[in-house]
């Protein structure tokens, strides 16, 4: 057996399952991030139609839908990488 590689610190046994841990926290942190964007997306959804008390003017109704396609792109992107990460571990 060599020994280990300074180089590449997260190679063998414990090296796999510092990564496998790392991931498993990423895809956790990932996932989270993408409920919290799908949450926000849903609310500005509800402010583009007109449905919140208080915000229903044109500019308001815009801005709502304008979040909701940015809330939808960061959705899709924490989706993405939490599945990669879930793939990963």
């Amino acid at each position: 057996m060599s020994a280990p590689n300074a180089n590449a610190p997260n190679e063998g046994i414990v090296g796999q399952i510092s990564n496998s841990v790392a991931n498993a926290a990423n895809y956790v942190s990932e996932t989270i991030q993408g409920k919290s964007a799908e949450a926000s997306k849903e609310g500005n959804k509800e402010q583009a139609k007109g449905n919140v008390p208080g915000n229903s003017s044109l500019t308001d109704r815009a801005s709502g839908a304008m979040g909701a396609v940015s809330d939808k792109m960061e959705q899709s992107k924490h989706e993405g990488s939490a599945s990669a990460n879930k793939n990963s571990v």
